[in-house]
């Protein structure tokens, strides 16, 4: 089973611009986060998109509701795409996320989840996503951890090497591509 996969990250946050690492907050767009919603449907609603999933954190969704709200594309919300949990520390300065980030890749937050747990839910998401949508082109929107989760699930990219500073850019491109057991 094959599918091709866009991965996009929310738009910016209210957060974001205050220096909040939102983890499992709801959290919601900036302005500029509204603006750069649109942009991105302006960029994707043309290809041939069969469905988005969406992390069901409300700046994740609000990104897919400005970006393709009336294409008839149908728009799916995943709790397997969010951000990773930060447990105790969920809305921290980012500050101090960049300098736990890479102390989480296999001990989890307090009271949240690791990097590697993050991997571990994504990896049952495509396993479902390519049952589902075999031969289709299908767009993800979610946070850096699920950037990292498919880097490292699709590209072999070790954690380790991912865990970090986050580079935003246009959407990435993935090809997901599973055997079915035989028997």
């Amino acid at each position: 089973m094959r599918v091709e996969i866009v991965f996009e990250t929310h738009s910016t946050s209210a957060d974001n611009e205050r220096g909040v690492a939102t983890g499992w907050l709801p959290g919601e767009l900036s302005k500029t986060g509204r603006s750069q919603a649109k942009e991105l449907g302006a960029r994707r609603r043309a290809e041939d998109i069969a469905a988005v999933f969406t992390s069901d954190l409300r700046r994740a969704v609000e990104t897919a509701e400005i970006a393709f709200g009336g294409t008839g594309i149908p728009v799916f919300h995943d709790w397997r795409l969010r951000e990773c949990n930060y447990g105790e520390l969920n809305g921290m300065p980012s500050a101090r996320l960049v300098a736990e980030r890479s102390r989480r890749i296999d001990d989890p937050y307090p009271g949240g989840e690791s990097y590697r747990d993050v991997v571990n839910r994504m990896r049952a998401f495509l396993d479902d996503l390519a049952l589902m949508y075999h031969g289709a082109r299908i767009l993800l929107i979610g946070h850096s951890a699920t950037g990292w989760a498919l880097d490292d699930l699709l590209v072999g990219t070790p954690l380790e090497e991912l865990v970090g500073p986050f580079d935003w850019q246009e959407g990435w491109e993935y090809v997901y591509e599973r055997s079915l057991p035989s028997g």
